[in-house]
């Protein structure tokens, strides 16, 4: 059985990962390490042995997990130390958050660094005592490996038991007081969103865009918070930032030139060098900055970027059943056979002259940026490989000038040469896909989808988010209505986290919003009130995963936005917008608990803005609008499409037709029976806190009242 692209495993005994839904523990399903999945069995394994539990977490498209398969898990005298010295389990990070969150504060705490593959060390009771990253199979560079490190701790756990529980009941009793841990309640404080971007924007780079030094993340997130300043408050420097990253990045190797979407982070300053995997979170949340980055901008180039990472999620992600897969692989087949990273997007010069001839070879250098001798550094060693990423630094006419043709000419070479690679970029092995379909990032792609679709009055996309939403209502929920985690290939399962409730409320928002489809928006109050039902803290805000999660030493909670927003956050931004939306204060109420139960990350705005973001809406202007007319007459569509395209983040829409849509959505939201089309034409009342405006039937009044007053 080959785990991935050119790797094929020693045929062994086969371990208990075998059946696994995830393909992460498929691809470990055939090592000669006897892995367990997370479950009681492994830990009762354990106990019965009397060794530790050797905790190995990742996911199926990371290029350093891959690296320490190969080396280590792959190896059989290596993985006889494993299985002699420890209960070998292995798990999904994706399919599993919770158990990931927990140890990665571990880590974090241990060693003030975390990253994949993570690896821990439990007692059988689940109580940590060791937390590291990747371990090589030798030691090298002052780093031990793990023929020697495996020895050493199976000899610690005989001689030195006493310490080893002791330290473990310490990590354990640290990390419970750490997830526990609250600042004293406070109101947040309506300066606070003012003050966060000038604390974000200190780490601003302004030659490459971006927050900081080498490796850069696009942290989507950072650039919606900024904009959503720059709306409230008028703050340039804010708008600035943002719109030129978006651009850095649409333009830099971190982008796939080609076929669309973006690698998961850039290793280099100037988001040149990418780390190749590409993550259907990352999409979602790169679109809807972009999307927003347009309505601020009315920059093309942001809206193109936007449409073109769609068009990728659509032609890629998507599968049969409409839902979209959560990633495609850093590593891909090399031409000599090897499994390596980038392989499937880096170009030697030889393949580019192959591919295009010297009648366009010297075109594609000037307009993708590469070199004779490549503009690909190894990450590891920083060497030179003679491969380059394609990026777009220099803007098209300046490329027209370097090679001595006119600008529309160019835009027609260009086209040309694109379609070139791709055809001879088709003819490699497609890095391999991890298809199962998450819950919670689906969520952030359906609302990535209707976003732009009402932006851009594009109604794929709006179709694109509303099979997908299907999809997760139909097949990934309960008879009662609660949702799960992970599905793959009919199969689903795990209870579904915080997260899940909170971006797929988000979705159906959205969704709504694009549709006026009122049972979209009924799901979405009812899947807001279970997870605040079953996911509530009594302080405020919300655990990662219910109560009876009875496989974990402690619950998780969490406030830190990662490479997405906290679900914490979403939590309380999705309840603050339903609660404008439906006049139910109780889920205002609920929310601004949140925000003030976690006040005290507003000492350390960069890992917490979309928690910002919540509170910007919080503290206003922040607007709902009710536009009442027949959903299909032409003035009706005029008011929604000025609504649509309007750069008005902190805004909210409710649809009141007349004919039938009208009964449930005043049932939930029962202040517009009286918001009715006066004389038969479409009205918008736009309102805050409803108290109206005067209600108006000329679209351009509703942007114009839209715009904050400064």
């Amino acid at each position: 059985m080959a785990s991935r692209a050119g790797i094929t495993h020693h045929q062994s005994p086969i371990n208990h990962l075998t059946g696994s839904a995830s393909p992460y523990l498929r691809q470990h399903a055939d090592n000669p390490v006897d892995w367990w999945p997370w479950a009681d069995e492994a830990f009762e394994e354990a106990r019965r042995r009397d060794v530790p539990v050797f905790l190995s977490i990742g996911y199926a498209t990371c290029h350093w997990c891959h690296v320490m398969a190969h080396e280590s898990f792959e190896h059989e005298p290596t993985a006889a130390l494993l299985n002699e010295a420890f209960v070998c389990v292995k798990v999904d990070r994706e399919e599993r958050p919770d158990v990931d969150a927990i140890h990665m504060a571990v880590c974090q705490a241990m060693t003030g660094q975390g990253g994949w593959p993570l690896t821990v060390l439990l007692t059988p009771a689940r109580r940590p005592f060791f937390a590291g990253t990747y371990i090589p199979r030798e030691s090298r560079s002052g780093r031990i490996g793990l023929t020697e490190w495996i020895p050493l701790v199976a000899e610690a756990w005989q001689a030195k038991r006493t310490d080893i529980d002791a330290t473990a009941d310490n990590i354990t009793e640290a990390l419970a007081e750490a997830m526990a841990a609250r600042p004293a309640p406070a109101a947040p404080e309506a300066a606070t969103p003012a003050r966060a971007p000038r604390r974000l924007l200190e780490r601003y780079d302004a030659v490459n865009g971006g927050f900081g030094n080498a490796p850069k993340f696009p942290t989507p997130h950072n650039l919606l918070f900024l904009l959503q300043t720059a709306w409230r408050t008028g703050d340039a420097a804010a708008k600035d930032a943002a719109v030129r990253t978006l651009r850095a990045m649409a333009r830099g190797g971190i982008r796939d030139h080609l076929g669309g979407g973006f690698h998961r982070y850039s290793t280099d300053a100037r988001w040149l060098l990418p780390h190749f995997e590409k993550m259907l979170s990352d999409q979602a949340m790169l679109a809807l900055a972009y999307v927003e980055g347009y309505l601020a901008s009315g920059a093309a180039e942001l809206r193109e970027t936007a449409e073109d990472t769609l068009d990728y999620v659509l032609r890629y992600l998507a599968t049969p059943a409409g839902a979209f897969a959560s990633a495609e692989d850093a590593d891909s087949l090399a031409p000599d056979g090897r499994t390596v990273e980038g392989a499937f997007y880096t170009w030697t010069e030889a393949e580019l002259a192959g591919a295009l001839g010297d009648d366009d070879l010297h075109i594609a250098r000037a307009l993708y940026g590469t070199e004779p001798d490549g503009n690909f550094a190894d990450e590891a060693t920083g060497h030179k490989t003679g491969e380059n990423v394609l990026h777009r630094a220099l803007d098209l006419d300046v490329v027209a000038a370097r090679v001595g043709v006119r600008t529309p000419v160019l835009e027609e070479r260009a086209g040309t040469i694109r379609e070139r690679l791709l055809a001879a970029r088709a003819r490699r092995q497609r890095p391999a896909l991890d298809d199962k379909v998450l819950a919670d990032w689906n969520g952030l792609a359906i609302a990535a989808l209707a976003r732009a679709g009402r932006a851009f009055g594009d109604v794929r996309w709006t179709d694109a988010a509303g099979a997908a939403a299907q999809y997760l209502l139909r097949e990934m929920r309960r008879p009662d209505g609660s949702l799960l985690h992970a599905g793959r290939a009919g199969e689903v399962g795990i209870d579904g986290m915080l997260d899940d409730y909170a971006f797929v409320t988000w979705g159906l928002v959205e969704l709504y919003q694009a549709t006026g489809d009122a049972g979209l928006l009924g799901t979405a109050l009812h899947l807001h009130r279970l997870g605040d039902e079953r996911f509530a803290d009594s302080a405020g805000g919300w655990y990662m995963s219910a109560a009876d999660a009875s496989d974990l030493v402690v619950r998780p909670r969490e406030s830190y936005d990662g490479a997405v927003p906290s679900g914490q956050s979403v939590m309380a931004w999705n309840g603050l917008r339903l609660a404008r939306m439906t006049g139910d204060w109780t889920l205002e109420e609920s929310a601004l608990r949140a925000l003030a139960s976690d006040a005290g990350v507003a000492a350390y705005p960069d890992g917490h803005t979309f928690w910002m973001t919540a509170l910007g809406f919080a503290v206003g202007p922040a607007a709902e609008v009710v536009i009442a007319g027949a959903g299909a007459a032409a003035d009706t569509r005029a008011m929604r499409e000025a609504l649509d395209r309007a750069w008005a983040p902190n805004a909210v829409v409710l649809y009141r037709d007349p004919g039938a849509g009208a009964a449930p959505v005043a049932a939930m939201a029962p202040f517009t029976e009286a918001q009715t089309a006066i004389d038969g034409a479409a009205t918008a009342y736009v309102c805050e806190r409803h108290a109206c405006r005067a209600p108006t039937t000329d679209p351009a009044d509703v942007t114009a009242a839209l715009a904050p007053a400064r």
